[in-house]
């Protein structure tokens, strides 16, 4: 259905100041043609930032964007010609589904048979047949994006840019818009760029994510790349490792770091060169394992135990009253006294940097249950 196909868009540089304020800071990043691409981090990371600037609705105070060979930054936003989907929807309240969907093509000036059918396709393509004369008050949440994402669509745009767009349905409508959009992507060949700050729904709609932290990138990889292998301890904590320990470091070589703190011992993977001095250890909840392993032990005290089907999700804590957030299938209750164990590979060791200590506490409450909650505590 769309028929703008390009091969790459393409950010140099790309950066939005506010007075002295950088929101987005020298951004290089290259998207190809019919990819799936995430922006992902915590409110006023520059997520946003960067994809209103994409679509003209914010001038550059640096850098460039280029569609292929041309420069599209100084262009405004109706002659780059992106179809855009925001969070509130943004549908005329008095005009009917097909006339919410088909007013991009009368701006444009579509001839009128040609809008037409491109209105029909929208329509089917979004499941709305039966509801195509209603007007959007008439409609559930989840309908009215789905107009949403058809009006987008039905300009055969370049690129679709989605901000946010499932922030305001509920959790089951959430999941079945994720899949739905998914499958347009594919089906249609699109070009996407989505705003989130639900790490789930980018790992599973995203061909590859960009994190942002203070608008600066700090990865940009493959659900897989970013998931498994975190550039930082920031992306760690983004990423669902909720716990973030920041220990002294007794021994380090190129492969293993051998970390200490008061009532904590940890070896575990050198993954930012650490050497000397301080370390942040970052672990999975679902990575734990009662009794000691690999020779890394931790005793905790249970606090908080929720049941959540197959496994409990507890907090405990340690004799000083450091936070361990762990998973485990065995029954276990508040005041139980148990001894935690971690594969050594399982605890990635990363360069300790005061600075990320506030914007890893704000990810990790910005995280879903289960995903990442809790900031970095101290082994002292």
């Amino acid at each position: 259905m769309t028929d703008n196909h390009f091969r790459e868009l393409r950010l140099d540089g790309v950066s939005r100041a506010y007075g002295s304020q950088n929101a987005l800071n020298d951004l290089n990043l290259t998207i190809s043609g019919q990819e799936f691409i995430a922006l992902l981090g915590p409110s006023g990371c520059g997520k946003s930032t960067a994809l209103n600037c994409i679509a003209g609705l914010l001038p550059l105070t640096g850098g460039s964007i280029y569609l292929d060979d041309r420069r599209i930054d100084t262009l405004p936003p109706e002659q780059r010609g992106f179809g855009m989907v925001f969070q509130n929807y943004a549908l005329f309240p008095h005009m009917s589904v097909r006339k919410n969907i088909g007013f991009g093509l009368k701006m444009h000036k579509v001839p009128k048979a040609e809008a037409a059918k491109r209105v029909d396709e929208a329509v089917a393509l979004v499941q709305l047949q039966e509801h195509q004369h209603k007007a959007p008050g008439q409609l559930s949440g989840g309908q009215q994006q789905r107009v949403a994402i058809a009006r987008a669509v039905a300009l055969h745009p370049p690129l679709v840019l989605m901000d946010e767009p499932l922030s305001n349905l509920d959790a089951q409508l959430r999941l079945e818009m994720r899949m739905e959009i998914r499958r347009l992507h594919q089906n249609l060949g699109l070009t996407t760029v989505y705003v989130t700050h639900d790490q789930e729904e980018a790992l599973s709609m995203a061909d590859r994510l960009v994190v942002l932290r203070l608008g600066v990138m700090q990865q940009f990889g493959t659900p897989e790349e970013v998931y498994d292998h975190p550039a930082n301890a920031y992306v760690a904590g983004f990423m669902g490792y909720r716990n973030l320990l920041e220990l002294d470091i007794v021994t380090a070589d190129a492969e293993k770091v051998s970390a200490r703190g008061k009532h904590i011992a940890l070896v575990g993977a050198n993954r930012e060169s650490v050497t000397t001095g301080r370390a942040i250890a970052a672990i999975r909840p679902e990575d734990f394992t009662i009794g000691a392993t690999d020779g890394n032990r931790i005793e905790v005290t249970v606090d908080i135990a929720e049941y959540h089907g197959r496994e409990l999700s507890v907090q405990a804590s340690t004799a000083d009253g450091l936070s361990i957030y762990f998973r485990t299938s065995e029954r276990v209750a508040p005041g139980d006294h148990v001894v935690l164990g971690v594969p050594a590979h399982r605890v990635l060791v990363f360069r300790s940097d005061n600075s990320i200590d506030a914007d890893v506490q704000q990810t990790t409450e910005d995280a879903p249950a289960g995903v990442g909650a809790g900031g970095p505590g101290t082994g002292r």
